[in-house]
C-alpha cells in the first residue's frame, strides 16, 4: 500500500493554499513544464521572473512534493566533495563554477525562502563528513587537497572530539566541516515554491499525469482530460524519465534511498550536539546520513538498498521502508541514546543515479523544443535550482554560462543495457556491503569484493 513520506504529510497538515485542480480542456501556453518538483517549480518561478507575459504551465502527476523533491532527507549538500569528477568531466575551470555556484545556492535557496515568506524549516548549519570506521579515514584528503591549490576549499579539519560534537556520534573519527550547507523540510519547501509560483501566475495542475507527447509546429502535452499547446516544454519527471523515454534508459539506475525519523526528542537532540540542523554523512559508498528537525527529531538514511529492474518505478519506491530494522539498528549503533526512541514512520524514494553521479540536461532526444533534466543521483536539493537555472536559461534562448555548460549536453556516460545491467548493479552492490561489512568490522575485505565495489567509484558516493 503506498503511502504520503513523513514530510509530504507535515506539509499539507500546515497548509493554507487552495488544491491546484486538475488539467480541463485546452490551454495554450508559452512553456509547458511536466513535473512538479524542485526542478519544474524552480524552473518555472526563474523563466517567469525573466519573462512575466509568458503564459507557463506546470503538470504534476499526483501532488507537487508527492515525489523524490518531497520524500528525499533535506541535506543542502553542494558539488565541492565532487570536485576532481568535476575537473576530470569537465576540465578544471567548469568545475570550479560549479562548485562555487552550488555553494552560493544553499544561500541562495535561504534568501528566496526569507524574502518570499516560505517556511522550510531551513537551518544554516553546515555539513560534516567524517569516517565511521578506520577504512574510511583519509577519503576526502585528495579532494581537499585539490581545493586547497585553488584557493576554493570552504571545508576545515575537525579534530577527534569536535568531529564527535558536531556529528552527533561518538562513532566517528576524521571529520571535515563546510558552512557552506545545512538541512531543511523537503516538502515544505516543494510546496512553498508552488504557492509562490501560483501567487506569480504559474498555472499548475496537480492530478494530471502526461499521456502523451507531440511535437509538430508547436508541443502538445496531453493528459486524461485535458491538452496543453505551448511553443517549448520542459520534463522534469525525475526517476520517471527513463522508462517514459527509452532514449535515456541507459543512462540512469533507478536506487532506493530509505529513511526513518524519530518521535520528538529535543532534550536528547540537545545532547548529542545536533540541534543547529547540520548535515552529517560518513564516507562509505553507501552513506548513512543524518540530521535533526527543528522540533527535535532524528532523521537517518542510507542510500543504495533497492536497484530497479529496467529502471521500473514500481510500488516499492512509494511504501514504508523494508530496511526500516536495519536503519533503527543503525541509529542504535551511532546514538546508544536513542536506542530506545520509537520512529514515528520509515519511507523510500528513488534516486536517478547517473553513470557519473552527476546530473545531466539538454534537448531530449527526437524533439527540438522539449528540454529535459535528471541524474541528480540522490543530491538533488541543492542542485535542483541549479538545474532551474540551466533549464530557464534555454527556455529563454540565452547565451550565458549554463547554456555552454557540459552540463547542458546530456548524459556523458552510459550503463550497460538490461539484462546485463541490474545483475551487474546488484553483484556491485553486494560488493560494496560486503567490503563495508569487513571493514565496520575492523577486517580486510576480500580481494575480489573490493575490486567490484570499486566499480561504483565512477558514479562517486551515495550522496544526500
Amino acid at each position: 500500500m503506498s503511502q504520503q513520506a513523513f514530510w509530504l504529510q507535515q506539509a499539507l497538515a500546515a497548509e493554507l493554499q487552495p488544491p491546484s485542480p486538475p488539467l480541463q480542456g485546452e490551454q495554450q501556453a508559452d512553456v509547458c513544464i511536466v513535473g512538479g518538483g524542485f526542478t519544474g517549480l524552480w524552473t518555472a518561478i526563474l523563466t517567469q521572473q525573466a519573462q512575466p507575459h509568458w503564459r507557463i504551465v506546470v503538470l504534476e502527476k499526483d501532488l507537487c512534493g508527492s515525489g523524490a523533491s518531497g520524500r528525499n532527507g533535506g541535506c543542502m549538500l553542494t558539488w565541492s566533495t565532487k570536485y576532481l569528477s568535476l575537473c576530470q568531466l569537465y576540465g578544471a575551470e567548469e568545475a570550479g563554477r560549479l562548485v562555487a555556484a552550488s555553494e552560493q545556492t544553499v544561500f541562495d535557496i535561504d534568501r528566496f525562502c526569507r524574502q518570499h515568506g516560505i517556511d522550510a524549516g531551513i537551518r544554516l548549519g553546515g555539513a560534516v563528513y567524517a569516517a565511521s570506521s578506520a577504512a574510511q579515514a583519509g577519503t576526502l584528503d585528495g579532494v581537499l587537497a585539490a581545493l586547497d591549490k585553488v584557493g576554493s576549499n570552504r571545508w576545515q579539519p575537525l579534530d577527534a572530539a569536535t568531529t564527535v560534537a558536531l556529528g552527533g556520534s561518538a562513532a566517528l573519527q576524521h571529520g571535515v566541516f563546510s558552512p557552506a550547507a545545512g538541512s531543511l523540510q523537503p516538502a515544505l519547501l516543494v510546496r512553498g515554491l508552488l504557492r509562490v509560483a501560483r501567487a506569480m501566475g504559474v498555472r499548475v495542475y496537480e492530478h494530471s499525469a502526461m499521456t502523451t507527447l507531440q511535437e509538430g509546429e508547436q508541443v502538445r502535452v496531453h493528459t486524461a482530460q485535458g491538452c496543453v499547446q505551448a511553443r517549448q516544454a520542459v520534463m522534469a519527471l525525475n526517476a520517471a524519465m527513463p522508462r517514459r523515454f527509452g532514449q535515456l534508459a541507459d543512462s540512469v539506475v533507478l536506487v532506493s534511498s530509505d529513511m526513518v525519523i524519530t518521535e520528538p526528542v529535543p532534550a536528547l537532540i540537545q545532547q548529542l550536539g545536533l540541534a543547529r540542523g547540520q548535515a552529517v554523512c560518513d564516507l562509505r559508498t553507501f552513506v548513512h546520513y543524518w540530521r535533526s528537525t527543528p522540533d527535535g527529531r532524528l532523521m537517518l538514511g542510507k542510500g543504495g538498498n533497492h536497484i530497479a529492474w529496467a529502471n521500473r518505478l514500481h510500488g516499492y519506491f512509494d511504501q514504508a521502508s523494508a530496511y526500516r530494522g536495519q536503519l533503527q539498528a543503525a541509529i542504535a549503533r551511532f546514538f546508544p541514546a536513542l536506542a530506545g526512541v520509537p520512529l514515528a514512520q520509515s519511507w523510500t524514494g528513488a534516486s536517478d543515479r547517473s553513470a557519473t553521479g552527476l546530473p545531466f540536461f539538454g534537448v531530449l532526444p527526437g524533439y527540438r523544443r522539449v528540454f529535459y533534466g535528471m541524474g541528480y543521483s540522490g543530491n538533488g536539493v541543492v542542485q535542483c535550482h541549479l538545474g532551474g537555472q540551466l533549464l530557464s536559461s534555454l527556455l529563454l534562448g540565452l547565451d550565458n554560462a549554463w547554456t555552454r555548460s557540459p552540463l547542458a549536453q546530456g548524459p556523458l556516460a552510459q550503463f550497460p543495457p538490461e539484462p546485463l545491467r541490474w545483475p551487474g548493479a546488484m553483484l556491485v552492490r553486494q560488493a560494496i556491503r560486503s567490503v563495508e561489512s569487513a571493514q565496520d568490522a575492523g577486517r580486510q575485505p576480500a580481494w575480489l569484493a573490493t575490486r567490484l565495489a570499486a566499480l561504483a567509484s565512477m558514479a562517486g558516493k551515495a550522496d544526500r
